[in-house]
Order: structure tokens, then C-alpha cells, then sequence
């Protein structure tokens, strides 16, 4: 299992990422609403192209250090999916605005005015989001009468452009059957539709209406009104996923190689990969630290820094220090920004090496 790599160590198996991108392609293709992946999970210019040349109509980011470097490498149709707040924040948002082909969120009176102070000095209008409260109260005005009033005073100040709304209903992660997806799904978008509609009747185009993760987005045949998705986890997957229903363990692209370096007991044995490669976060709707791929019987029952615990029935498991495990994590999305590159394999040989150009751009 990749003898020529240390461990621990994550790879990309790009033939899976592939088989991501284009179903996902196809699928949002097919129901006429336009992919904006988001790309904190992978961070890598390498596999966003991949994703624009599949049909993405631009990028979403997490944040300005992120737009840096993909306006750096070319990609200059961007979300910046949080709030611009504060000047020295400002005085990169202008740069870059004078680059590319930006929009960002607003959910304040501060981060509208600073914002438009931009487009006046500049002289080309900043085009911006609201953003409405999708239920996980990160951020976002309130749907309905709230949004409709802010977006209206965004509308009303100099260098300021509405192109539409963004949401983000993070609480759909809470579920775990096809019923209780589609269900959240439709009340994502009865919700946004209440509140678009508000807003153009109080005078305010809305061009844009910014929704889905990659739950909503693979059951987008519900997201009635909405024009783009922003799904990122999709193209790797993660133990998450699977528990909840929306990927099998084969549509899972990023893996962790680990090596068993100690059995201490019958049923118990120490791997050398720790939070600081498999992440310390929880999975949705499952237990454990993730999935020991083709070995059910073995749970990754805790972890700390270094180090991973495996606790398994000897009667029915045979685990051997030396033994290399193949792992999904939990979350997916938190392990590139752990390397400077990944091994990208094919059909179990390493292919390439991919650059996670935005490791650490978190600010």
C-alpha cells in the first residue's frame, strides 16, 4: 500500500476526484443551476482548474488570502463567502478588486459601507451578496422583512451593486436519511424564494441566489429558484458522508496511509497518524475517528497528537505492527491544509504531486 511513502500520509485518489467532479457536473448541468465550488476543501489551483473545465462558472473562497492566490494563478471569478470587516481587510479587498471579477457578502451596516467606500474610490462598483441566516446563525440578516430592509439600504449606497443573495443552511448536516434531506432542501428554498421575493418587491434586482452545500446541491432537484450551488466537500468525501448517506466509501478520494507501530493488548493497537493528520473533528451521525477502509471490525476509538487508537475483536481481526491502513478521515476538508502537496494516485500508484497552493490562507 504505497510501500514508497512515509506515514503517515493523505492521498488523493484522482480517479475518484474525476468521477466527483463530473457526476456533480452533470448533475447541476442537467437541472440548469450553475456550480460555484468552494474551494477550502482542497485549496489546490490544480484541481479548481479541473473543476472550472468541468463547467464551474467560478470559485467561492473562505477567505482573502485564498482569493491572493487563485487570482495569482488566473482564476479571477470569485465569491469571497465572509464578511470583509475592518480596514486593513479593506485595503486588500480593493487590490484585488481592481483584478478580478469579485463578489463578497454583506450582512452589516459597517461591512456595506466600507465596501462601498471602495467602489467609489475605484470607480467600479462592488458587486455583493446579502447574506440571509440560513438557520445555523453563523451570519446572514434574518429571512423575510430584515433582509429585504438591508438589502434595501445596500441598494441605496454609492459604489455598492446588489447582484443577489447568499445563503448557508448548515443545518441540513443534522440529517441522515433521503427524507429528512429533501425536506431541508425544500425549506431551504422556500425560505430563500419568501425572501427574494421581498426583496424585489421593494425595488432591489436580484440576479444571483447563492445556496447549497454538497447535500443540497446532490439533491438540487428540489432547490427551486436557486441559481448557484457553492458545493466543495463533494469532490473528495469524507467518513461524514458516508454516514450520512450521500457517498459510499468508493466515492471517498482522500485517504490517510497509516502504520499499526504497536500492539500493546489483544484488541488494541496504535497507529502513527493523530489529530495532527487525521483531525480532531467529529464525524456527522457516526462514532470514531474515521473509516479503516475494507476493515469494518477495526474503530479508530481515539486520538492524540501523534498517535491513534485502534480497538478491534482479536477473535475476528488479525492487526500486526507494520500493518498499513488506508483511513477516510471525518472531515475531509481540514487535511489538505495540513501539507504543502499530496500525492495524487491512480489505480494504487502515485501519479502526480498536487500543490495545495493555498495551505495555510486562512486569513
Amino acid at each position: 500500500m504505497y510501500e514508497q511513502l512515509l506515514t503517515p500520509q493523505a492521498v488523493i485518489d484522482l480517479d475518484i476526484v474525476d468521477r466527483n467532479i463530473s457526476r456533480m457536473a452533470s448533475l447541476l448541468k442537467e437541472r440548469g443551476i450553475q456550480h460555484r465550488p468552494h474551494i477550502k476543501t482542497t485549496k489546490s489551483v490544480r484541481l479548481a482548474l479541473r473543476q472550472l473545465e468541468a463547467g464551474a462558472a467560478g470559485i467561492t473562497v473562505a477567505k482573502l488570502s485564498e482569493a491572493e492566490v487563485f487570482i495569482n494563478a488566473g482564476i479571477t471569478n470569485i465569491l469571497v463567502a465572509s464578511a470583509v470587516i475592518g480596514e486593513a481587510n479593506l485595503q486588500r479587498y480593493a487590490k484585488l478588486h481592481l483584478l478580478a471579477d469579485l463578489l463578497t457578502t454583506v450582512d452589516s451596516a459597517a461591512g456595506a459601507e466600507g465596501l462601498a467606500r471602495i467602489g467609489v474610490k475605484t470607480g467600479k462598483p462592488v458587486r455583493v451578496l446579502v447574506e440571509i441566516d440560513g438557520g445555523l446563525h453563523r451570519g446572514g440578516r434574518q429571512p423575510g422583512a430584515d433582509a429585504a430592509g438591508f438589502a434595501r439600504s445596500v441598494h441605496a449606497l454609492p459604489g455598492l451593486e446588489v447582484a443577489g443573495v447568499m445563503n448557508y443552511a448548515g443545518t441540513i448536516y443534522r440529517n441522515s436519511t433521503a427524507e429528512g434531506f429533501i425536506e431541508a432542501v425544500k425549506l431551504e428554498s422556500e425560505l430563500l424564494a419568501e425572501t427574494v421575493e421581498q426583496i424585489r418587491q421593494s425595488g432591489v434586482p436580484v440576479e444571483i441566489v447563492s445556496s447549497g452545500s454538497t447535500p443540497s446541491a446532490l439533491y438540487s432537484e428540489y432547490l427551486q429558484g436557486v441559481t448557484e450551488v457553492r458545493a466543495g466537500n463533494y469532490i473528495f468525501f469524507d467518513a461524514s458522508g458516508v454516514a450520512m448517506g450521500l457517498a459510499r466509501e468508493e466515492d471517498c478520494a482522500l485517504r490517510v496511509i497509516a502504520t499499526v507501530i504497536s500492539v500493546p493488548l489483544p484488541g488494541r493497537a496504535t497507529i502513527d497518524a493523530g489529530t495532527k493528520t487525521l483531525t480532531s473533528d467529529k464525524a456527522h451521525n457516526r462514532g470514531g475517528h474515521g473509516i479503516v477502509t475494507g476493515r469494518p471490525g477495526i474503530e479508530i476509538s481515539m486520538l492524540n497528537e501523534e498517535h491513534g487508537f485502534l480497538t478491534f475483536d482479536p477473535a475476528a481481526e488479525s492487526v500486526a505492527v507494520g500493518d498499513r491502513l488506508e483511513i477516510i478521515p471525518n472531515h475531509s476538508c481540514v487535511i489538505p491544509n495540513l501539507y504543502d502537496e499530496l500525492p495524487g494516485v491512480r489505480q494504487g500508484q502515485v501519479a502526480e504531486r498536487i500543490i495545495i497552493e493555498a495551505r495555510g490562507c486562512n486569513y
